[in-house]
């Protein structure tokens, strides 16, 4: 039987992301469900046990996906984990009144197709709590998977799996012609109207830009830091709903610096 042929960088480029994973074997069954969908670039953010990838439970879930055990990288932080990624995806069952836009797995998928310039992540919690209030609001879009509602029960790996398998379906029909990542991009001819598009900035220059940013509010009184209620959540989800560029970044840090300067 003749497999499709399909596109590599996109497999190369999209990293799979564990915060806190309690289970071993469970950073196992991962590995085995990224490698049966092409993908190979996992990152472990204070897994909660030493040699996480080389415990025994760990190697017998992978099943075979060793390789993608052994060049997991183990982090101790978001800023480390994010390093290079320009695009966030988190993953939840829990919606967020201050999260960022909420999209299910195949719109993701044709999203991140249909812009290969993206540098993605695709983030998941620990089996039991989940990701952290924080580390959502670091991120682009919340990825909700739309299961039984009177049983929405994916473990670790089975919700790994369906996004890794929407997000190689979304490359076999990009690279069959088909229509679904067709259909969000803009028709050919039409250059002048999307306008320049510059670098998308990476989570560290937009993290850093929240930090410069509250730091200005707080110093001319619009923000209370004792006191600071729901202002830098909202803020966080309002420029979550759009890609934020390098130069857009800078400039906001012009403006939160020229905010303070006269008052030195």
């Amino acid at each position: 039987m003749n497999l499709p042929q399909t596109p590599t960088n996109f497999f190369k480029q999209l990293r799979f992301i564990l915060v806190e994973t309690s289970r071993a074997g469970n950073i196992g069954a991962v590995a085995r469900a990224m490698k049966t969908m092409g993908y190979s670039d996992l990152v472990l953010v204070n897994p909660r046990f030493a040699d996480a990838v080389q415990d025994p439970e760990a190697v017998a879930f992978a099943s075979g996906a060793q390789d993608i055990l052994t060049g997991a990288r183990v982090v101790g932080s978001m800023a480390e984990a994010l390093d290079g990624i320009n695009f966030a995806a988190a993953v939840s069952a829990r919606l967020r009144e201050y999260s960022p836009p909420v999209l299910t797995p195949r719109q993701l998928a044709t999203q991140l197709v249909a812009q290969p310039e993206r540098h993605a992540a695709v983030i998941f919690g620990n089996e039991r709590f989940g990701l952290p209030n924080e580390v959502v609001e670091q991120c682009n879009v919340l990825i909700n998977i739309p299961a039984n509602p009177d049983y929405a029960s994916l473990n670790l790996s089975q919700a790994a799996q369906v996004v890794a398998y929407e997000c190689r379906m979304a490359v076999l029909d990009q690279a069959s012609g088909g229509g679904t990542v067709a259909s969000v991009r803009q028709p050919a001819g039409d250059a002048n109207e999307i306008g320049y598009h510059g670098e998308a900035a990476s989570l560290a220059q937009i993290e850093g830009m929240y930090q410069h940013l509250e730091s200005a509010l707080v110093e001319i009184g619009f923000l209370d830091a004792g006191n600071p209620r729901k202002l830098m959540p909202r803020l966080k989800r309002l420029f979550a709903r759009v890609q934020l560029e390098k130069e857009e970044v800078n400039i906001l840090r012009g403006i939160a610096r020229q905010m303070t300067s006269g008052r030195k």
